[in-house]
């Protein structure tokens, strides 16, 4: 939908030849230069837990602090790193993906408008 309804091109617009033109293109490799290897760092981090926790029971077990051992520390740094992870994603698009895809959308509206 458009930022702004008085501008309403999606009729117009051949969404095809658009996926194909140089800015969109750009914008994808944009995006795809942080979703893939961020995604393999979660998901190498994510399977070394599973299998700290399934395989190195002594090392898991280890005390850090009173009952806390490193099983509950790993754990919870799970939840740390995908917050983390999903922090830097907005910060990413605020920076990088927000505004291509705003030339994108302006474009699209002005060429329609005309």
């Amino acid at each position: 939908m458009s930022a702004n309804p008085e501008h309403d091109v999606t009729g117009d617009v051949d969404f095809v030849t658009e996926s194909q033109s140089a800015e969109f293109q750009e914008l994808r490799k944009t995006h795809r230069s942080f979703v893939f290897p961020m995604a393999i760092f979660f998901l190498v981090w994510y399977f070394a837990y599973v299998l700290l926790a399934d395989y190195f029971h002594d090392f898991m077990s280890i005390k850090v602090l009173g009952n806390i051992n490193m099983g509950i520390v790993l754990g919870l740094l799970q939840f740390v790193s995908t917050f983390a992870i999903t922090a830097a994603y907005v910060s990413f698009s605020n920076k990088k993906l927000d505004p291509k895809a705003t030339a994108i959308r302006e474009r699209l509206e002005r060429e329609g408008v005309n």
